[in-house]
């Protein structure tokens, strides 16, 4: 199924992160928190202005994104657990 998200919302998939700390400790599942860093899969065409115009968007497909904790509402699409986001719950892109 292709999901288009509407407006500004942008559909994020969570990137897993380290299963080790820096000293090399092995993190078990129990204690991992859930990441805050993904990879855009798809954006919405954008929100539009007090005039009508539509506001571009500065994330697109393909870009790896930080977000807060609590962003985003989970669905299940296609059996894979995705984010669905407004681009202003994204802190800042990934280099």
């Amino acid at each position: 199924m292709a999901f288009t998200p509407l407006h500004d919302r942008v559909v994020v998939r969570r990137v897993e992160g380290d299963e080790k700390t820096a000293g090399g400790l092995i993190i078990p599942e129990s204690a991992k928190e859930k990441p805050a860093e993904g990879e855009v899969i798809s954006v919405g065409a954008g929100a539009r202005d007090e005039d009508g115009k539509r506001i571009d968007m500065d994330v697109k497909a393909g870009d790896r994104v930080l977000f807060g904790k609590w962003s985003g509402t989970e669905v299940t699409i296609d059996g894979e657990e995705l984010l669905i986001m407004k681009e202003s719950d994204i802190m800042g892109l990934i280099a």
